[in-house]
């Protein structure tokens, strides 16, 4: 039962705890529709509490209606709900759509959680969008943190992000839905290649599926899986050694003994750089391996007063004895 399988993914990660207010996006796709079902159904037994976010993106001439259903949707269930409507062609022309939509939906679910006191924000991602995810960072190049790929927890901001869903697949959830004869919305937009990861869903899954390897979807979501856990011990392992050979002043400025830190696996020091980084920027975005590439070159060969800029007036500046993570 599939009530039964996402109440022990919640426990098996730990994603719930009694009391817990939590908001939940529904954009009114099949996904949210099925999560917030869910989580409405198990929230009397595991004690907590549910707020329905919808945000409009504006992209299609009919988004007011996703609005509309999702807003009787919450009055059917009996739970609060907070909307609201941002132009994402109108800020398309600083990044990519798919990019800019997603950071606005993110500053607006922290802003509702903001304002009602919870601490934590489910969102519907599945099993597959998770293997997705994993394919598209491939494709683009990433690190160990991108390959974990969609954690099914994971802290931002001083909020909590979970993702309850995570261990359905997508045809579980329709066949969910179908059988209980929940509505929900359809964005055509999902059916179009415009899309980077409509692309990697609509053909080049299907061709690893049927040429290279059937379970493609299961060895990329296992991959993530384990690559998380390898990251998250590099990230233990590196928040110790911050701890003890960090000087840290501030949010302005973390300094490290320039021979202490040449004496480092290539590994920690790289993983030092992004925690720093991340203290200092309050985020890692933009952050990307050439940089990593730049400061490596800049510890090693070039002279003393060298220094490499980073995203968002971040700068690293090397001197005879140390090395110093900044921002202007």
């Amino acid at each position: 039962m599939i009530i039964k399988k996402v109440k022990e993914f919640i426990q098996d990660y730990r994603l719930i705890e009694k009391n817990d207010r939590i908001v939940v996006g529904v954009s009114g796709g099949a996904d949210s529709v099925a999560l917030i079902y869910i989580l409405n159904r198990l929230k009397r037994e595991m004690g907590f509490y549910l707020h329905i976010a919808h945000l409009d993106h504006m992209l299609r001439l009919d988004s007011s209606k996703d609005k509309e259903f999702v807003e009787n949707l919450a009055k059917k269930l009996n739970l609060p709900f907070s909307s609201a409507s941002i132009n994402i062609k109108e800020l398309a022309h600083y990044s990519s759509i798919e990019q800019i939509a997603r950071n606005v939906r993110l500053a607006f679910l922290f802003k509702v959680a903001k304002d009602i006191k919870a601490k934590k924000i489910a969102l519907g991602h599945n099993f597959d969008d998770q293997a997705e995810t994993v394919l598209m960072r491939i494709l683009r190049g990433a690190g160990l943190y991108g390959l974990c790929g969609i954690l099914p927890k994971r802290g931002i901001y001083g909020f909590t992000i979970i993702r309850p869903l995570l261990g359905l697949r997508r045809k579980e959830i329709e066949n969910y839905l179908k059988k209980k004869k929940l509505k929900f919305c359809q964005d055509y937009t999902n059916l179009k290649d415009i899309y980077f990861r409509n692309r990697i869903r609509h053909h080049l899954l299907p061709l690893l599926e049927n040429r290279y390897n059937k379970n493609i979807r299961r060895v990329l979501v296992n991959m993530a899986e384990s690559i998380g856990y390898d990251y998250e011990y590099l990230l233990r392992s590196s928040q110790k050694a911050f701890s003890k050979k960090a000087r840290v002043y501030g949010r302005k400025r973390i300094v490290f003994n320039l021979k202490e830190f040449l004496n480092l696996d290539t590994a920690l020091q790289r993983m030092l750089i992004r925690v720093s980084v991340k203290r200092i920027k309050g985020d890692l975005r933009h952050l990307e391996f050439r940089h990593i590439r730049e400061i490596e070159d800049l510890l090693y060969k070039r002279p003393h007063n060298s220094v490499v800029d980073l995203p968002k007036g971040v700068f690293i500046i090397k001197t005879n004895k140390s090395i110093s993570i900044m921002k202007r």
